[in-house]
């Protein structure tokens, strides 16, 4: 039995991206179309009559379902998108780049995709991107880079902003079962025009895309009354509200059917058809702890400031063996065996062997260098991971150890860039 042979060529960053393929974009249309069916995708555009490329589009990132909504809503124009090269790797290089995608890591300064992005612009062409980089966690947007304005700033096109509705409710990322009660609703807007990006300052302009991109599934679901009765609604859950507020232990809760519930005291709760949660009991409960968390985002951000505290009193670090697998290009992974991750204030080191080398090597990613990091809930059947890139490689990191979860160290990220930027007294604009 032969081996496969290892590719380690790194992913050519600086290729030209083509024009989207029609012939395949008529195949990506009808496929999606019929993706959309189920959640009677209906689609609505604000200011967008007349207006004709090139523009940038700004999306909200919801789940998978965002890039078969977002060609459907831009239609019949083509674009081009910005993709992580997972993508690439699980589709194949050729066919993505023929329906229009820009390979790119995550939450790395990449300047060879901002030369392809103004590429893109400068042929007169549409660009999509997803600022957040992520799938939401609970349905809530996330802080977008600093860098977007910037962006914008440079490109000096008009900005269009696709605001997408139900897709994370139909297939949350901590459990893909599609919900074939959600409904899906997007809308698509103008809004800068080519003048107002001019003359508005960057920090005008950040503010009104955070706005614009700012989303709580949760909130839009209960308002329109949205009944979803998938009965293993709350399995998983346990993935993103990983510690229990009652008894404020973490890493102990668990999910059944409907209900969530923590493994050390009891506390349980059960998420209704209209995704809000019911304690369903409370046998102990700490001091401070009687939060309302009917709302599951609150929970979430509850977690998020239990790490912050964490932080600032000098009580975080996370030291733990992980598996390694890397990701140099759209060809394949490669196995890199076991290695240890470190985070703490100054940022994040991972220590290891890389492929074909003998010697053991760390790799630092300071915290000022780091404005999120990507996280998976359970990436391609392999359980939770984190991942960190360099310019040619990523590194899918999955724990060998309990005490993992990739949303707390989420939390930690976010809350250590902003603390280093406060520290080194550095404006985002």
């Amino acid at each position: 039995m032969k081996t496969k042979k290892i590719d380690t060529t790194p992913f050519d960053r600086h290729r030209e991206p083509p024009k989207q393929n029609l012939l395949a974009m008529l195949y990506f249309w009808v496929y999606c179309w019929f993706l959309t069916r189920q959640g009677k995708l209906k689609i609505s555009k604000v200011g967008m009559k007349g207006l004709k490329p090139p523009y940038l589009v700004l999306g909200t990132h919801l789940s998978f379902m965002d890039f078969c909504v977002t060609p459907l809503a831009l239609f019949p124009r083509r674009a081009n998108y910005v993709s992580e090269l997972e993508g690439f790797e699980a589709y194949g290089e050729w066919a993505y780049r023929h329906i229009g995608c820009l390979g790119t890591r995550k939450f790395v300064n990449d300047l060879a995709l901002v030369k392809n992005i103004k590429r893109v612009i400068a042929r007169k062409g549409i660009l999509v991107l997803y600022p957040e980089a992520r799938y939401a966690n609970v349905g809530t947007s996330s802080k977008l880079p600093d860098s977007m304005a910037k962006l914008v700033k440079m490109l000096d096109v008009p900005v269009v902003v696709i605001d997408m509705k139900g897709n994370y409710l139909q297939s949350p990322i901590w459990n893909l079962a599609i919900r074939k009660q959600a409904r899906l609703e997007t809308t698509l807007s103008l809004l800068l025009t080519k003048e107002e990006v001019s003359a508005l300052p960057a920090t005008a302009i950040q503010q009104k895309i955070q706005e614009a991109l700012t989303y709580d599934e949760y909130a839009w679901q209960a308002k329109n009354r949205m009944s979803i009765t998938y009965e293993k609604r709350a399995e998983g859950l346990e993935l993103v509200l990983y510690q229990c507020p009652c008894c404020a232990t973490p890493f102990r809760m668990t999910s059944t059917g409907a209900e969530i519930f923590c493994q050390d005291c009891g506390s349980g709760w059960t998420m209704t058809e209209f995704g809000q949660l019911e304690r369903a009991k409370t046998p102990s409960e700490i001091p401070g702890s009687a939060l309302d968390f009917t709302h599951i985002p609150d929970w979430y951000e509850w977690q998020r400031s239990r790490v912050v505290e964490e932080i600032e009193s000098g009580a975080y670090a996370l030291r733990m063996r992980v598996r390694i697998e890397s990701l140099p290009n759209a060809v394949n992974f490669i196995d890199l065996g076991e290695g240890t991750l470190v985070h703490d204030r100054s940022g994040f080191s991972l220590t290891f062997v890389e492929y074909g080398e003998s010697e053991e090597q760390t790799l630092q990613f300071p915290s000022i260098s780091m404005t999120s990091i990507h996280t998976e809930t359970n990436y391609r059947k392999k359980g939770q991971c984190v991942t960190l890139s360099t310019l040619d490689n990523t590194y899918f990191l999955f724990p060998l150890e309990e005490g993992f979860n990739a949303v707390k160290i989420l939390f930690a990220t976010e809350h250590l860039y902003e603390r280093a930027m406060a520290k080194n007294h550095r404006s985002p604009l």
